[in-house]
């Protein structure tokens, strides 16, 4: 498009071009790379946003946009409500490489002036796409409690927990076991041994429930396999409990196990179209500066710490799948899929290509590299003369000789902060100090006390105050053997930082948990309103 020759030359000026709605969905139209970054914060993003906008809120915007959108030449296209986060936004990012960059003029409310669809909520492409594929293959599913009488009467049925350890361990069905999403099809004969053993996957809602039913049926295992419709959520709107603390896992795999599932996902991914690379390819496509590339590690991330390709970020195959737009910045980029077994590699990749990305590749590899490595972030370089020790803060704040204003996201905040501590957003830190009754040393702090050390520079400037900031943040500071409190009573700012899930509301969860439910249903028709979505079939 002539529009973006024009911005790249005009890069170099430090100017910014502005796109139309009608620019923009012929960007997303033309097959280039492009990331669309929402400014916004998270909640304000989840009331009304572009389809495939990722939430990168400007108070947050150094710690994310890195790993999001990798690579410095990538066409970039801002967002925001017309109230000046864009400026602010792109300011940053020039200084930091990031030159091709555009804004959608008018905000986001221009785009549903033009006529085009506006999404709440988040993580919609994958939570759509699971939709999609309900639709599309005829997943079946069981309510829960036609499950629960499956349980109480003895019946040959295991349940599968297809989320994360930690979500499984707060709340999961009686009897379920943990086998997160990618996992499914690598472990489902060594614990359905039997073609006669009913295999039902749930999640916390529906998208992994489905996804995770549907690779197994995909993958030809003989056993009936269904989806627990609406997941714990339908469980406990039934009226059953859920559940906490259970770590039940599935077992090694066993050799005839992975024989099973290498075959079974190989098939698979032929139908799909995946193809296989190797290291040497890898190594080339690393070199290439005019293509994003993605690696990610989709196994179980305690193998991702034990040795993984150097590079490869964890993005447990689910998740992936799940939160693809919490990964993947860059629509049109290359996505290697690593993996020493194949099979999580390989079933993960078929449903990315069925989402549309249509660059996807498997690696099977190991590599040596342990541990789970620092995210980058933008600009970081801790200073000294500006670190607090949390024995120095304790001092201070003994004697009444500190104020300090905690930047960490409000759901930590809540959980767990340093008493007498203010809540605020970054990026909106001169609303915040209108509230704070400021007293003696004035403190940053955040969840490891990088966000903290990076709003250092810039309160002082707005302020004229000195600033300082907790050295590793509230993490330190616990480490340290100084307590931390939880609750909300210092906000200085309202809570919209943060999109609550149904089970994170204060009060009236079951509301919300069917406002969810009704949302997730609901995404079809408004997907095929939009009409940007390239999703392929289930095959």
């Amino acid at each position: 498009m002539r529009m973006r020759a024009e911005a790249s030359a005009a890069a170099g000026n430090d100017v910014m071009q502005m796109v139309s709605p009608s620019d923009l969905k012929a960007m997303l139209a033309d097959g280039q790379e492009l990331a669309i970054l929402d400014l916004r914060e998270e909640r304000i993003f989840s009331r009304a946003h572009l389809l495939w906008a990722r939430s990168v809120p400007l108070s947050r915007l150094e710690l994310l946009v890195a790993s999001l959108v990798p690579r410095r030449g990538t066409q970039i296209v801002l967002c925001d409500d017309a109230d000046g986060l864009v400026e602010r936004g792109a300011e940053l990012l020039r200084r930091f490489g990031y030159a091709n960059l555009f804004c959608l003029g008018g905000g986001v409310a221009a785009w549903a002036e033009a006529g085009f669809e506006l999404f709440s909520g988040v993580n919609v492409p994958s939570k759509a796409f699971g939709e999609f594929v309900e639709h599309a293959a005829g997943t079946p599913s069981i309510a829960a409690d036609e499950l629960e009488h499956l349980l109480r009467s003895g019946a040959d049925v295991v349940v599968l927990d297809s989320r994360p350890l930690g979500e499984y361990a707060r709340m999961s069905i009686p009897t379920a076991i943990n086998v997160p999403g990618a996992e499914l099809v690598l472990r489902v004969r060594d614990i359905a041994r039997s073609p006669q053993t009913t295999v039902v996957v749930n999640c916390a809602g529906r998208t992994r429930s489905l996804i995770g039913a549907q690779s197994l049926i995909n993958a030809g295992v003989p056993n009936k396999v269904m989806a627990l419709r609406n997941g714990t959520m339908g469980w406990q709107l039934a009226g059953f409990s859920c559940d906490s603390g259970k770590n039940r896992r599935a077992t090694d795999v066993s050799a005839s196990g992975l024989a099973w599932a290498r075959s079974a996902a190989g098939r698979v991914a032929s139908r799909f179209g995946v193809e296989r690379i190797d290291a040497a390819t890898l190594q080339n496509w690393r070199q290439d500066r005019e293509r994003t590339l993605y690696l990610f590690d989709v196994r179980d991330p305690d193998e991702y710490r034990a040795g993984h390709v150097p590079g490869a970020v964890s993005a447990p195959g689910g998740q992936l799948v799940q939160a693809t737009d919490q990964y993947v910045g860059t629509l049109g980029a290359r996505i290697v899929l690593v993996d020493d077994a194949e099979v999580r590699a390989l079933m993960t990749a078929s449903w990315l290509r069925q989402m549309g990305f249509r660059e996807v590749f498997v690696l099977a590899e190991r590599g040596d590299e342990t541990g789970f490595p620092k995210p980058p972030v933008l600009g970081f370089a801790p200073r000294p003369d500006l670190e607090m020790k949390p024995a120095e803060l304790d001092a201070l704040l003994k004697r009444e000789a500190a104020t300090v204003i905690d930047l960490s996201l409000s759901r930590e905040y809540r959980r767990a902060h340093i008493r007498g501590a203010w809540f605020a957003i970054r990026s909106r830190l001169a609303r915040a100090l209108a509230v704070v009754a400021l007293r003696g040393r004035l403190v940053l702090t955040s969840e490891d006390g990088i966000l903290a050390g990076l709003a250092v520079p810039e309160l002082s400037a707005s302020t004229g105050y000195p600033v300082r900031y907790l050295a590793g943040g509230n993490a330190a500071w616990s480490a340290a053997g100084f307590p931390l409190v939880s609750g909300e009573d210092r906000m200085a700012d309202e809570a919209i930082d943060v999109w609550l899930r149904p089970y994170e509301q204060p009060r009236a969860a079951e509301a919300a948990m069917r406002e969810y439910l009704t949302w997730e249903t609901d995404l079809l028709p408004r997907i095929e309103r939009d009409g940007t979505a390239r999703f392929g079939g289930s095959g």
